[in-house]
This record gives C-alpha cells, sequence and structure tokens, in this order.
C-alpha cells in the first residue's frame, strides 16, 4: 500500500512537471535553473542533520535558513531591478565585480560538494560503498561534465539540468507522500517523538552558519539577463525560494518527530538508512533523486561559474577554458577535504557572496534615498561575513 501510495505521488507529480502548458512556460523556465541549485542536495543532507542536531527545534532552525536565504535574495532581488534602471554608481560597480570574483570562488566550491555527494550517494547501495571508490565516481562525474560541457556548450548542459530535475521533483513528491503517511501512522499511535538537541549555543548557531550553502542557488537567477528580463529573473527567484522552502520545511517538519535518536548513521548518506524504515523502495527512489539533484545542481552552478568567469576576464579566458579550471580545482578539494568539509567551506564562500551583494544593495538604497532599507541590508552584509568567519562543519 504505502509503495503504491509513493510511486503514485511520484507519477503525478511527473505528470504535472510534463505538462506542456508548464513545461514550456517562459516563467518556469527561467525557474528551473534557481531551483537546481536551491535543491541540490539538502533535502537528502539537512534531514538527518538537523534531526540529529537540533531536534525538537529542527524545523524552526530550517525555517530561520530559508528565512535569511530569502532576506539575502531580496538584497540579489533590489541589485536586479536598479541595475535594470540605468547605470549605478561606480563604487556599486566595484564591489559588484568583486562580489562576482567570491561567487565565481563559491561555485568551484559548490560543484565539488554536489559530486562528492553524487559520489556517496552513487556507491551507497554497491558492494564498494567506502570513501575511495566514492571519490572515483565523483572523479568520473567531474571528467564527464567536462566533456559536455567543452564539445557542447552550456545548452547542452542546461537540456540536461531540466530533465533530472524534473526527475528530482517527482521523487520528492513520493518520498513527501510516504513520510506523511508514516507521522499520521506514528501520530496514531501516539509515537511522536520530541528529541532533545545535542548541540546548543555557539556550537549549535555555527552549525547553522556551515550548513547556509544548502538553500542557496537563487543568485543564478541574476546572471540570466542574456535570456530573461528583469521582472521574470526576480519573479523566477520568488517562485524557485519558495517552491524549495515548501518543501523543505515539509520534509523536516516530517522528519523532526519520528526517529529515536541514534537511528541512523553520521555519514552524508544517512537519509537511504532512514527512509528504508518507511518504505523498502524509497532507498532506490532516493538514489535515483540524490544522483539528479547532485548533476542538476553541478551542472548549473558548472555553467554559471563558466559564463562568469568569461565576463569577468572580457573574454581573456573563454567559458571551455573556465569549465577545465573548475573541475581542476574540483578534483583537488576532492582528493583532499570529506564532503561536510567541503559544505562548511560552500557555506562560507556564498555567505561571503551574499554579504557582498548585500552591500551593493545597502549603497544602492541610500543612493535612492531609502535610507531604512538600506540599513537592512547593512544588517544583512554583517551577518553574511559573521557566517563566511563562524560556519562549521559537521562534526
Amino acid at each position: 500500500m504505502m509503495t503504491s501510495l509513493i510511486l503514485a505521488a511520484s507519477l503525478c507529480a511527473a505528470l504535472l512537471l510534463l505538462w506542456p502548458r508548464l513545461s514550456r512556460a517562459r516563467l518556469w523556465r527561467a525557474t528551473v535553473t534557481p531551483l537546481a541549485s536551491i535543491i541540490g542536495s539538502g533535502f537528502l543532507v539537512l534531514g538527518p542533520i538537523l534531526e540529529s542536531a537540533y531536534g525538537i527545534w529542527a524545523p524552526a532552525v530550517m525555517a530561520a535558513l530559508c528565512l535569511g536565504a530569502w532576506l539575502f535574495g531580496g538584497a540579489v532581488r533590489f541589485n536586479i531591478a536598479r541595475r535594470s534602471r540605468g547605470a549605478r554608481s561606480p563604487g556599486e560597480e566595484r564591489l559588484e565585480t568583486g562580489a562576482s570574483w567570491a561567487l565565481a570562488f563559491a561555485y568551484v566550491i559548490s560543484v565539488a560538494y554536489y559530486l562528492n555527494l553524487f559520489g556517496a550517494f552513487g556507491m551507497r547501495l554497491t558492494p564498494w560503498h567506502d570513501p575511495i571508490h566514492a571519490k572515483l565516481l565523483t572523479s568520473a562525474m567531474f571528467l564527464l561534465v567536462l566533456g559536455v560541457g567543452w564539445t557542447r556548450g552550456f545548452s547542452a548542459l542546461e537540456r540536461m539540468e531540466q530533465v533530472a530535475v524534473g526527475l528530482k521533483l517527482a521523487i520528492i513528491a513520493g518520498l513527501l507522500a510516504g513520510l506523511a503517511v508514516y507521522f499520521a501512522e506514528k501520530a496514531g499511535a501516539g509515537a511522536l517523538l520530541a528529541n532533545p538537541p545535542t548541540l546548543t549555543g555557539w556550537a549549535a548557531l555555527t552549525l547553522g552558519f556551515g550548513l547556509i550553502v544548502t538553500v542557496q542557488g537563487f543568485e543564478t537567477t541574476r546572471y540570466l539577463g542574456a535570456e530573461y528580463t528583469a521582472p521574470t529573473r526576480i519573479r523566477a527567484m520568488k517562485l524557485a525560494q519558495g517552491l524549495s522552502a515548501l518543501i523543505y520545511m515539509a520534509y523536516i517538519g516530517l522528519i523532526a518527530y519520528v526517529f529515536p535518536p541514534g537511528t541512523g548513521d553520521a555519514s552524508e548518506t544517512a537519509i537511504i538508512g532512514l527512509m528504508g524504515l518507511v518504505a523498502p523502495i524509497l532507498p532506490l527512489m532516493l538514489t535515483g533523486a540524490a544522483l539528479a539533484a547532485q548533476f542538476s545542481a553541478a551542472v548549473a552552478d558548472t555553467g554559471g561559474a563558466g559564463g562568469l568567469v568569461e565576463e569577468l576576464t572580457r573574454r581573456r579566458i573563454r567559458v571551455r577554458s573556465a569549465y577545465a579550471l573548475l573541475v581542476g580545482l574540483g578534483l583537488g578539494l576532492t582528493w583532499t577535504l570529506d564532503v561536510f568539509e567541503i559544505i562548511a567551506f560552500a557555506s562560507r564562500a556564498f555567505a561571503l557572496y551574499y554579504a557582498l551583494q548585500a552591500g551593493i544593495a545597502a549603497m544602492g538604497a541610500r543612493t535612492e534615498g531609502r535610507t531604512l532599507r538600506a540599513r537592512g541590508f547593512e544588517a544583512l552584509a554583517l551577518l553574511g561575513l559573521v557566517i563566511a568567519v563562524f560556519g562549521a562543519p559537521v562534526e
């Protein structure tokens, strides 16, 4: 019964995503790129981490992460709108250049993060479930992305990304349906749990800082100006962030109160074991979702990084060369760090970018005489710097 419900929910979601009026809609196509990055891995990695570290407070922490992402997204949206209205001040443009370099660096780390998760999930259900084989698979995927980007360009990557996003969202629908039934059964039996947090105080706060990367990705909309107008990009970012927040909150709300402490392992693929307790089919489906999620997010950030480096270097480094540089650095990260360390580094890199974007928005708001809004952006910039300095990895 549970398996049938999960498959039916996934099938319905897939049919909706294949509906021509949706799949061909310009707004949806603009939404796919940021959505691919935002739901790159958060629904897989965050569940066990938040449930273990924060216990009963896991949904509140998830809400805080989504709120922080929405506020930083507001700064990016303000900058998109302001830039579309005409020339900005020299100070804003200089800070924008610095922010773009910070983002290019963050993309390198995030692609390594996504593909390392791809390697971990790809080997999870095989006899070769160990770090070395996971890193070998990750390395192979880096070379695949490089090969496609080098020979076919970003347009080919974008088509692969759209298919992967559809598959991922369909599987997530089945996962949420299965979790909802499992949660209802536990609630009906009076077996819901109020697990105490294992982290409190400064340690809990810095871990939250180190997880900000799991809700990033909305900034990719900023760099789609050649394809979409500013109003379309702003609406697409809001839609992507709204959909991802609903998915995250439903997922964390359903998972936080049904598993006793210590049920899963402490690895980045712990969700596979937990979902096996809900329904036997879920581990296989989640492995598929994980592979689609990591691949689509890596594709989105690879394409964004290539175009960004070409723009920043005024075409002295072409897109294909940028892909090769990204892959080389990503392979270095893969073989020197573990996944949780890469997640924390990526969070800090993106936090620096968001701090700079908030600083740009503050300068623009002051130029327009919007003092109160400028102060809000300045507070966001300070928060971004704090996250960049103090974000901590999962132990």
